[in-house]
């Protein structure tokens, strides 16, 4: 494990340290170099969206993923109407796209209820719109997990005596977890990117100001930083739930 992290905190370093090993390799002074002055400028400038960018994904995780799992309770509801609604509602979600609904979420405080707008609104906007649209697909992720425990175990849970809140905690949560973790990853990975998105609503985050830079310079190098933030930070959340997933094997033992 350690191991892995050396060459985790390794990859991360080279690839900030690309731009100095290529002009070190071309035989460029470093310190003179405009390119490389324009790198740091660039970064400096567009630091702001990423910060934006990781508030964004840490406060939709926070939000969208026990939404999900309310919703996968109202799901599999023994209340048809309960079940029919939430099928309708993560079907609404899954099926239309993400930047329409962030338009919807924006904008429909004033087409409905003539709420007038603010600038900070933008940001609640944002939030809103994610944590809705991701709630809807960890929320089948989640009830795929639960269907996959198998039935024996429920009989088990009811010959000790469980209650139906003890067989959740004890018995399906553990394994629901270790099921679903593989989907989950994949979930967060996408919405790390999908934080580019919020573009739609005037919120401004990392990709936003790459594009706003690149066309003030008149280069693209500010979007091959950007790309190179999102590469790095998905490479850390893969390794992370690489590792709560390999925690997770105990289960199976």
């Amino acid at each position: 494990m350690k191991k892995k992290y050396v060459i985790v905190a390794a990859v991360v370093f080279v690839a900030l340290l690309i731009p100095a090993i290529i002009a070190i390799c071309s035989g460029i002074n470093i310190t003179g170099n405009e390119n490389f002055t324009n790198l740091t400028g660039i970064v400096a400038q567009i630091s702001s969206g990423m910060w934006a960018s990781l508030i964004l994904f840490t406060l939709t995780l926070v939000f969208s993923m026990p939404i999900g799992l309310l919703i996968t309770f109202a799901r599999r509801s023994r209340f048809k109407v309960i079940e029919m609604i939430t099928k309708f509602y993560i079907s609404v979600m899954r099926g239309t796209p993400l930047m329409l609904q962030l338009i919807v979420v924006y904008f429909a405080p004033y087409y409905i209820f003539k709420i007038p707008l603010s600038s900070d609104y933008r940001f609640y906007a944002a939030i809103i719109g994610f944590s809705l649209n991701y709630a809807a697909y960890f929320a089948e992720i989640y009830r795929s997990g639960i269907e996959a425990v198998p039935k024996g175990h429920y009989e088990a849970a009811k010959v000790l005596g469980y209650s139906r809140q003890q067989t959740f905690i004890k018995i399906v949560f553990p394994q629901m977890v270790r099921h679903v973790l593989p989907p989950v990853t994949n979930e967060i990975i996408t919405l790390v990117k999908d934080t580019s998105l919020a573009y739609a609503i005037a919120y401004v985050e990392m990709f936003t100001l790459a594009k706003q830079v690149a066309a003030a310079q008149s280069s693209i190098l500010a979007l091959f930083v950007a790309g190179l933030f999102y590469y790095l930070f998905n490479l850390l959340v893969a390794f992370v739930m690489g590792l709560i997933e390999k925690k997770m094997n105990y289960y199976t033992k």
